[in-house]
């Protein structure tokens, strides 16, 4: 149940609430998992839970009903692309319906090229892919952990920065805004990490 109390601070009175059992973990990547069916056609579906594991090595956490699910413990591979502002519409279309029930490569004219790494498809419109190998597929929370080992990252030239990098400003990102259920932008540096908290508090 929701609840207020306040706390002092430097003498200042700060009110907090309490919501309970909610959970807010932010920002959210939006991830579009692509995969191979095993008649060969090319799938996708948008995801956010997900993220980075060890210097080269992802996970997504996905729901047992997915086709993408069946695809890449099938397939052993998968590929996972980062939505952008272009491609919105697209992004959150592949959440929207089941490849089980309609073709959403077809669909959206999404553009696709077979991965030279992995046994996936690279969708192109999407700036920044990385390429997974299947390292494991556990039951977990009544879905399914994917891990998966990068065996290459590919970025349209578009987002690099002058130093050959990928430049965040330049791709322009979404992020999942799991309260408010809207796409925000993910841009501008605050901060250098590793530095600035080495600066007397």
């Amino acid at each position: 149940m929701d609840s207020e109390r306040c706390h002092i601070m430097k003498g200042m009175i700060f009110m907090r609430k309490d919501f309970g059992k909610q959970t807010i973990v932010t920002p959210l990547p939006v991830l579009i998992i692509a995969t191979y069916g095993d008649d060969g056609r090319p799938d996708a579906m948008n995801a956010a839970w997900g993220g980075q594991v060890d210097t080269n090595m992802v996970h997504v956490e996905l729901d047992n009903s997915h086709l993408t699910t069946d695809n890449i413990k099938r397939r052993k591979a998968f590929t996972v692309s980062f939505a952008d502002r272009k491609n919105l519409v697209m992004a959150d279309y592949f959440g929207l319906v089941s490849g089980r029930k309609e073709d959403k490569i077809a669909q959206t004219g999404a553009h696709v090229e077979k991965s030279a790494h992995v046994d996936a498809p690279v969708i192109t419109d999407f700036p920044l892919t990385l390429e997974c190998r299947l390292v494991s597929a556990s039951e977990e929370f009544g879905g399914t952990r994917v891990v998966g080992e990068v065996v290459n990252m590919s970025a349209d030239e578009s987002i690099l920065g002058e130093d050959g990098l990928v430049d965040a400003d330049k791709a322009n990102f979404l992020a999942y805004d799991r309260v408010r259920r809207v796409y925000r932008l993910l841009g501008g540096v605050v901060g250098q990490a590793y530095h600035d908290g080495q600066a007397k508090m």
